[in-house]
């Protein structure tokens, strides 16, 4: 079948609910290896889907050490270098962070690294807010295509893109399934 006109067709599946599930909870104990202390660690998601990821992430880690883990959510619009590109009225939303991030090791949590740019500017945003010990990047699916020296420390899936393909990462939260497809985008 195909789409209609202008609309993106899904050209692979990459991950369905069990491999996300699979991918957060293998990145969860990779994160506990690292920061082997209770309470050294906590998650920042970029709004909208980051900070979902993070949620998970967190009762993931809750699950395993039986410890908590603070959450937050940074919203990185007024720090985009793009953001007159974007659209004319951008729509922020607020950033919450229920904790100090000063001398803490913050994993900054995203679904798709791309570009390097919305880290480039979440790590803006966190340093706006504090001094963080550390600062690590947990991605569910790393793209390529990188413009800046960003790396991520934790990857749930590494898909070598073209740049005329999307990843989209559908959350149940918001889009009321979880899977991760590779869509062609029409010329």
């Amino acid at each position: 079948m195909t789409p209609p006109l202008g609309q993106a067709k899904i050209k692979a599946h990459l991950l369905d609910a069990q491999g996300v599930e699979r991918v957060l909870t293998r990145i969860a104990h990779e994160i506990l290896e690292n920061h082997r202390k209770p309470g050294s660690v906590a998650l920042v998601g970029i709004r909208s889907r980051g900070e979902i990821l993070a949620q998970r992430l967190a009762k993931i880690l809750r699950d395993i050490d039986g410890t908590p883990v603070p959450v937050g959510a940074l919203d990185i619009t007024l720090y985009r270098d793009d953001l007159t590109l974007k659209a004319p009225n951008p729509e922020v939303r607020a950033t919450d962070i229920p904790f100090d991030v000063t001398g803490k090791a913050i994993v900054v949590v995203d679904d798709v690294l791309y570009t390097g740019r919305t880290i480039r500017s979440a790590l803006d945003a966190l340093m706006d807010l504090g001094r963080p010990q550390a600062i690590e990047l947990a991605i569910l699916v790393d793209r390529g295509h990188r413009e800046l020296p960003i790396r991520p420390d934790y990857v749930g899936k590494n898909v070598p893109t073209s740049r005329n393909e999307l990843i989209q990462v559908r959350l149940k939260e918001v889009d009321q399934a979880d899977e991760v497809v590779i869509e062609e985008v029409p010329s």
